[in-house]
């Protein structure tokens, strides 16, 4: 069973997040959602914003809520280093509503103020942080 594992390490700039074993991981990319299983082939790549989920070995499912950053897949290793990750139990999911609505709110308007990639972002990270959650 050891070699249909992967070893999932997470962290972010203060901190290990998760350092735990699993038989996928769900990664946010820039460019979509990637699965990994045991003995991927090795590849470096660009975190998007969205929920990393990892199935541990006893078949439970945990979700983190990323913001951007990088990992390194290797065939019995997953390394996560993320400007931010949040685990569901430490999201604020009234806070994340409130966030949701005010950018999509902002993103109403036709002021020629708004950043609107800012915004956009916003609405990402809220989005996320709630799919987190559950």
């Amino acid at each position: 069973m050891q070699d249909k594992v992967i070893q999932l390490e997470v962290a972010v700039p203060d901190r290990l997040v998760v350092d735990e074993r699993s038989i996928s991981v769900q990664l946010p990319l820039t460019t979509g959602y990637l699965e990994v299983l045991p003995g991927h082939a090795p590849m470096l790549a660009e975190l998007g914003i969205g929920v990393l989920s990892f199935t541990s070995p006893d078949k439970s499912i945990k979700k983190l809520a990323l913001d951007s950053g990088t990992v390194e897949i290797l065939p019995d290793r997953v390394r996560v280093l993320a400007s931010k990750a949040e685990r569901p139990e430490d999201i604020d999911r009234e806070r994340s509503s409130q966030a949701l609505e005010r950018a999509s709110k902002l993103l109403k308007q036709t002021s020629l103020d708004i950043d609107v990639e800012r915004a956009q972002k916003a609405i990402e990270r809220a989005r996320s942080r709630l799919a987190a959650t559950g």
